[in-house]
């Protein structure tokens, strides 16, 4: 499957905390850089962070297969084995996951790996793999 890279700007209070999560825990490269926002190449995506000294993160929930799922969230469908390598490196470095690593709809059309955690500013991420990718949109 072959898919255009996305594009998504999101808020942050403290740009170097922040920084060093998406470089350093994710293992993100950086791009470029100004004082105000940071580029990165998210798993083949553009991620900015923009510095808001004001911002204050949503916290809300959605219940999805016995799970409140936040939203919004946002993340990357991985490769399982993918999945597995950064979910062992998250529980590692003792993340503290909103939804700690689990199979969903296991047994079922769609059955996924999935995680979700926060950055350190309280933006919410997910990220999944599919068991058969060919599930990701069956319905």
């Amino acid at each position: 499957m072959s898919i255009q890279p996305f594009h998504l700007a999101i808020p942050v209070k403290d740009l170097e905390l922040c920084r060093a999560f998406y470089r350093d825990a994710l293992q993100c490269k950086e791009g470029r850089s100004s004082d105000q926002w940071v580029d990165f190449n998210f798993f083949g995506h553009q991620l900015v962070i923009h510095q808001k000294d004001d911002y204050k993160p949503q916290r809300i929930s959605n219940p999805v297969d016995g799970h409140d799922v936040p939203v919004p969230h946002f993340g990357v469908v991985l490769q399982w084995e993918d999945w597995t390598i950064l979910a062992e490196r998250l529980q590692r470095k003792r993340t503290k996951f909103i939804i700690a690593p689990t199979i969903r709809f296991q047994g079922k059309i769609g059955e996924q790996a999935t995680m979700f955690f926060n950055d350190p500013e309280g933006n919410a991420l997910e990220f999944k793999a599919f068991k058969d990718i060919d599930q990701l949109f069956t319905t």
